[in-house]
């Protein structure tokens, strides 16, 4: 047994650490896979270049509608919702596997104990003088192991593993905006509901006066019964819209209930009208969108994977040398085993190598590789669907507002129009059909004009969504070795910390 402060060992020892500092790394070199970036938005109005973001919403974006009631439901949903807890479980799990691979960088400490009575068969081979049937076996001690990651595997694993646990990080953020963006839907969907039915609670107060006239114009023998008809079909009508308007709203009530956790038998939102606050969202320059994307940087997380990956599969090309050391004490049974005469050791190295595998790890590799190939392009694709979107919902809050614009201008003149109308019918110089006429384009003008600044606040929200909600990838955590320099997760994260 050669001793440890020999030159031969002293030597082993150190070629093998210096081997281990510099080992090799066989994963190809990691380029983020190429997405080119527009110089500027088309559907943005009077584009310039940007400044800083300092100004975009981040966090709480969505008090930027200046309502207290979505205010109070946001803050509520990541806590109770389940879609939530089931993204934040799927996090905590990829952290335990990035913690698991990293575990691999540093040696395996235990400890050995064992105590055992035997016995031998007395027709054994070899069977010497003096060797007895029945012994006892008491061995306590240490035992030391540790992987030299000459070929970069368990530095790739490790790595990899990191950043699996980031692209989950970011696909927690993910699903935490959809349900923002999901739950603002629902909610300002409700309150144009609300507005839709003030708008009928008013018009069907207006249509029952209109009937009351032409009653009286009838009993004084100035209106004929069909103007009566059509008056009271107008406000029929109008009653019924209440009710279909009332049923959406109940549905729209229901969904909100399940998102903050709650069941809808006892949940319920307030009735509301009020000012309809669409937003603005600034966009900043097109670049900045992949790091404002959550599934951009779960994408390209998943990208640096891949690539780590390869190097994992080709490392398997190479021997796996590692050292082990067992030590202790043993004896055949007493109370003295801890003396020196029963002290024991072992200590060096082991190499295991494949020399013929069928071609496994060649197809390994060549999966690796296609892994690969098949995350560069989801990164792509992600991508090129975050610039459509953000361009549809840019065309969307632009068209809606110039619509928005006309329809006013519409319901001015159809209440105008439904005004003059009623005069006239007063003087008898025009018949009821003329005021019905005119009541059903008013109320359709309005009620245009309603859905349009609901449709104007959800395009704002989904705007707010396509341009990543405030998120920012320095928003991802650093987690072990992963790759990339990192801050730490908010706390706002599903309320959640680690």
């Amino acid at each position: 047994m050669p001793q440890l402060n020999s030159t031969p060992w002293r030597g082993l020892m150190a070629t093998l650490g210096l081997l281990a500092l510099a080992g090799c790394n066989f994963a190809p070199p990691y380029v983020t896979p190429q997405s080119s970036a527009p110089a500027a938005f088309k559907e943005t109005p009077g584009w310039a270049p940007a400044t800083p973001g300092d100004d975009r919403p981040r966090g709480a974006w969505w008090t930027l509608f200046g309502d207290q009631t979505l205010d109070t439901l946001e803050a509520q949903a990541p806590i109770a919702n389940p879609t939530l807890q089931a993204a934040l479980a799927t996090y905590d799990q990829a952290r335990a596997f990035a913690a698991e691979a990293g575990s691999y960088l540093v040696p395996t400490v235990g400890l050995n104990d064992s105590n055992t009575y035997n016995r031998q068969s007395a027709e054994r081979p070899l069977r010497g003088a003096g060797q007895p049937n029945e012994y006892a076996v008491n061995t306590v001690g240490p035992v030391v192991s540790y992987e030299f990651d000459f070929w970069g595997r368990v530095r790739n694993l490790a790595a990899a593993g990191g950043a699996q646990a980031q692209a989950s990080a970011a696909d927690l953020a993910t699903a935490q905006l959809s349900l923002q963006v999901q739950l603002a839907d629902f909610y300002l969907s409700l309150r144009g509901l609300d507005a839709q039915n003030q708008l009928l609670q008013n018009t069907v107060a207006a249509y029952q006066r209109a009937l009351d006239l032409t009653k009286a114009r009838h009993t004084g023998g100035v209106a004929s019964g069909l103007d009566v008809d059509r008056a009271q079909a107008q406000l029929s009508s109008a009653k019924a819209q209440i009710s279909d308007v009332l049923a959406q709203r109940a549905l729209y009530e229901h969904a909100i209930a399940s998102f903050v956790g709650q069941p809808a038998s006892s949940f319920s939102i307030a009735p509301a009208t009020g000012q309809r606050i669409v937003p603005d969202a600034p966009t900043g320059v097109p670049s900045a969108l992949l790091q404002r994307r959550p599934d951009i940087a779960a994408a390209e997380r998943r990208a640096f994977a891949a690539n780590r990956q390869i190097g994992v599969a080709r490392a398997a090309y190479f021997p796996t040398i590692s050292l082990d050391a067992l030590g202790g004490w043993q004896n055949t049974g007493g109370n003295n085993l801890l003396t020196a005469p029963n002290t024991f050791w072992t200590l060096g190295p082991q190499l295991a190598f494949s020399l013929f595998d069928g071609g496994l790890r060649k197809a390994q590799v060549a999966a690796s590789r296609a892994a690969f190939t098949l995350a560069s392009a989801n990164y792509r694709a992600t991508v090129l669907t975050a610039f459509q979107q953000v361009e549809d919902q840019l065309a969307l809050t632009k068209h809606y507002g110039n619509e928005e614009t006309d329809e006013r201008d519409a319901v001015t003149a159809a209440q105008a129009t439904t005004h003059l109308s009623l005069i006239r019918y007063r003087e008898g110089a025009t018949n009821y059909l003329d005021v019905v006429t005119a009541q059903a384009a008013e109320l359709q003008a309005e009620q245009t004009l309603l859905a349009l600044q609901t449709r104007r606040q959800l395009a704002s929200v989904n705007l707010v969504r396509a341009l990543g909600g405030g998120w920012d990838r320095s928003d991802l955590p650093s987690l072990g070795r992963a790759s990339a320099p990192v801050a730490n997760l908010g706390s706002d994260l599903a309320g959640h910390t680690h």
